[in-house]
């Protein structure tokens, strides 16, 4: 069990498992650390089926619940990734995207599950988040005609502003 105290669980359509095996893959420091199989038959499987994934993704807790088709994912809850550099976030948005997964606007995108993901380089963060309303301006611009985000365009439109 996990020791923060907390635990978000993700309710999946019996493929919690590949879904686990897929998130620990794309992500570093990222595990599966247990495998609960249902004692008994349930409305959405038999005793024995995976029941429930326990995994953690950059530290942080996940459960998957193989819960049935009654409930699906949607934008309204998503998970952001901080990237380092053009060539993380693009790896990640690759692996996410790929094998059913689907691009959106503005650093979203939806992997083959149908979990929602932000992939944000910490760059346009700290755009975004700049003491000079112009240059967070010009970030978010330059962020609104995106998919994945492209750190250069970023930076450019941060310095359309600058004279020197």
């Amino acid at each position: 069990m996990p020791t923060n105290g907390m635990t978000t669980c993700l309710w999946f359509d019996g493929t919690a498992e590949q879904a686990a095996q897929f998130y620990v893959a794309t992500f570093p420091d990222s595990a599966i650390t247990r495998i609960n199989r249902a004692p008994m038959d349930y409305p959405s499987g038999k005793a024995g089926d995976v029941l429930t994934v326990e995994f953690t993704l950059r530290g942080q807790s996940f459960m998957g619940l193989n819960g049935g088709p009654h409930f699906t994912f949607n934008e309204a809850v998503s998970f952001q990734v901080h990237t380092d550099d053009q060539d993380e976030t693009d790896r990640y948005w690759e692996a996410l995207t790929a094998d059913g997964g689907a691009e959106s606007a503005c650093s979203w995108c939806k992997d083959k599950f149908g979990v929602s993901w932000q992939i944000v380089p910490r760059q346009l963060t700290a755009a975004m988040n700049s003491a000079d309303p112009a240059v967070a301006q010009r970030a978010m611009a330059a962020m609104m005609t995106m998919t994945k985000i492209d750190i250069a365009a970023i930076d450019r439109a941060v310095a359309a502003g600058d004279p020197t």
